[in-house]
């Protein structure tokens, strides 16, 4: 029964189900024979106007392509489930937007930056998130790692490249709860706010 699955078909079952947005290499491995790029294109198009108007449409990232919830059913869908207003620890939050905005940067800058020491906890969290990652160093004493974030931040986020960032002050918006729960790490900052706050 395999053999008479239509691309289309199966392309649409492979979005639907996989957590992770698909390559369009992987996509078109997916079929026996491979699908063209041309093949494939169309695939993508007949299955973006069949999900046309509904909750999920079918969007392309840095990552790859996958569905996602419409803005207006994800505000609807959050009243599903009870969720306490998420806290994260403000050195995550300055460290975040530094790296973001200020990219690519060492610790020593982002230290130079907020006035204090970054814990190692906190360069971790945002690791382990994926949404940072060295992609270089500096050409100066000692070779400083060099930050930047990553393709996975951007989708996150739902943004096409770094152009897309909002104003500083709605970074905090987008760090959606159901995206991230970031714990309170910093040792020299115990103190939790609210993910809309952000550094002046």
């Amino acid at each position: 029964m395999t053999d008479k699955i239509s691309p289309d078909a199966l392309i649409e079952a492979a979005l639907l189900t996989q957590t992770e947005p698909l390559t369009e290499k992987s996509m078109r491995e997916l079929c026996v024979p491979p699908l063209s790029q041309d093949k494939l294109i169309d695939v993508l198009a007949q299955l973006k106007t069949r999900w046309q108007d509904r909750a999920l449409q079918l969007v392309h990232t840095q990552e790859g392509w996958r569905f996602q919830i419409v803005q207006t059913a994800f505000e609807r869908l959050g009243s599903l489930q009870e969720q306490r207003t998420p806290r994260y620890s403000r050195a995550v939050m300055e460290t975040l937007a530094i790296i973001a905005y200020q990219q690519p940067v060492t610790r020593g800058d982002i230290e130079g930056i907020r006035g204090v020491a970054v814990s190692q906890n906190v360069m971790q969290t945002l690791q382990d998130r994926g949404w940072i990652e060295v992609i270089g160093h500096r050409d100066t004493l000692g070779k400083p790692a060099l930050w930047a974030t990553t393709a996975t931040f951007l989708s996150d986020l739902r943004l096409d490249g770094l152009e897309e960032l909002p104003p500083l002050t709605e970074l905090g918006e987008l760090v959606l709860p159901d995206l991230i729960e970031m714990p309170l790490t910093d040792e020299e900052e115990p103190e939790a706010v609210p993910s809309d706050t952000l550094p002046n």
